[in-house]
């Protein structure tokens, strides 16, 4: 590869990582083949973007970019795959589900809404964190628990407000 070819893949990189905001660092060496076509494919399904890349690249991009890695740079050992989605916790889970059947990919460190997590011992912290609509999900529905139950109280009161208030503080 030559210089130029290298700086073209670095400025990719860079302009990657800039526009993601979940990064995952995996490996996935030790794969057959049928597994890595499997992982693909799942990648695919989930819209998770999958890229084997060369580590000393990936750290250049790193150290171009805008954004602070912390200590993510310190992974870039071995073999390393890029998974790129809009969802934050949709990697950690495809990972988690892929090791169903293999001991594979494994978690070298991930860059989650500007958080660094190093290590395959945060897989489980990953998959719990939620995304954005499953956050405003919970929030309208607790939202709208204290308005059923005022509105349930004005149907079964009968109308008069002694009722009402009885039904409302009995709840």
């Amino acid at each position: 590869m030559t210089r130029e070819e290298k700086a073209i893949v670095i400025q990719d990189l860079t302009s990657q990582l800039a526009e993601n905001s979940t990064i995952y660092l995996a490996d996935i060496s030790g794969l057959n083949a049928v597994q890595t076509s499997d992982l693909r494919r799942a990648c695919f399904k989930a819209d998770v973007k999958l890229a084997v890349v060369k580590n000393t690249l990936l750290a250049k991009a790193m150290e171009a970019s805008e954004k602070e890695f912390g200590e993510l740079p310190g992974v870039l050992k071995g073999n390393t795959s890029l998974m790129f989605s809009e969802v934050g916790n949709v990697p950690a889970k495809l990972i988690k589900n892929f090791r169903k059947k293999s001991d594979k990919p494994l978690l070298k460190g991930a860059f989650v809404e500007e958080s660094v997590y190093i290590g395959d011992e945060n897989l489980d912290a990953l998959v719990s964190i939620k995304s954005k609509e499953e956050m405003i999900g919970e929030v309208i529905g607790l939202l709208q628990s204290p308005a059923k139950n005022v509105i349930s109280g004005l149907k079964s009161g009968g109308g008069k407000l002694a009722g009402i208030l009885k039904t409302l503080s009995e709840r």
